[in-house]
């Protein structure tokens, strides 16, 4: 099996040398990522500026984990769009099976998905019809531990499985691992999206000279009592994996307004 990795948090980010020493079990890995962070991008292309691509010494570029062997691994000046596409050109220019995007520093769980430059890569990958998985560590606690042990355990037991699950075309899967030690892991739920919005999204400050200036954030709400959905899932330990389609038509509503219009 031909796989390719990327992710948002950069070729250096510990996640993705996780997801590699796990997908390496499955097949030959090429890694193709942001050389840096690029979180929060959605699905963002580069358009008017060329893309940079440079090779990474793999085995060289930390040693906070024990990094696999992979075929090829390279650095992109581009947003993770752009290296789903960089390395299906550059990379496996003769196909490639299975795309994975992660491990992300944090959850992408309800409307994240649309701001989440993780999912990006997954959904990139299932435009250009590669089955495609987006993997994240889901954690609410600032400076708490990633457990990204507990998410190559998991990842090691089900990976499989979920690259053999049919799949509808334009179809990839979200995946969210909280972030605890595997064994307080309570079991794996298949969810829809929540809600997960940010209040008072926008602060204004001042800089030192009394000009104003906007921070965007905000605090984080969830609604971890919506049955059935990742938000849900992952407040109560269980591990959420969500198919998402890119059809985002509402065809109910395409109706109605079908209907309106021919009277």
């Amino acid at each position: 099996m031909r796989i390719l990795i990327t992710n948002d948090d950069g070729v250096r980010a510990e996640g993705i040398s996780v997801l590699a020493a796990v997908a390496q079990k499955f097949g030959e890995v090429k890694i193709v990522a942001p050389d840096r962070e690029k979180s929060a991008c959605g699905h963002g292309m580069t358009l008017h500026d060329p893309l940079r691509v440079k090779p990474v010494d793999w085995a060289r570029i930390s040693d906070s984990w024990d990094r696999p062997s992979v075929a090829d691994a390279f650095e992109v000046n581009g947003l993770p769009v752009d290296c789903v596409n960089v390395g299906l050109t550059v990379g496996w220019p003769d196909g490639c099976d299975l795309i994975l995007s992660g491990i992300n520093n944090g959850p992408n769980l309800g409307f994240d998905v649309t701001y989440s430059g993780t999912v990006a890569g997954a959904m990139e990958g299932a435009i250009n019809h590669v089955r495609s998985i987006s993997v994240s560590m889901a954690l609410f606690v600032s400076g708490a531990p990633l457990h990204f042990d507990s998410g190559a355990q998991w990842l090691s037991e089900n990976l499989g499985r979920l690259i053999e699950t049919p799949m509808k075309p334009l179809t990839f899967l979200n995946v969210n691992i909280p972030a605890v030690s595997f064994v307080e892991i309570r079991g794996t739920r298949v969810v829809g999206m929540g809600k997960r919005v940010y209040e008072d999204r926008v602060e204004e400050r001042s800089d030192p000279w009394g000009r104003k200036y906007y921070w965007q954030g905000g605090v984080v709400v969830m609604d971890p009592n919506e049955e059935d959905t990742d938000v849900k899932a992952v407040s109560e330990g269980f591990v959420s994996v969500t198919p998402v389609s890119l059809d985002w038509t509402d065809h109910a509503l395409a109706s109605a307004i079908r209907a309106g219009l021919e009277r």
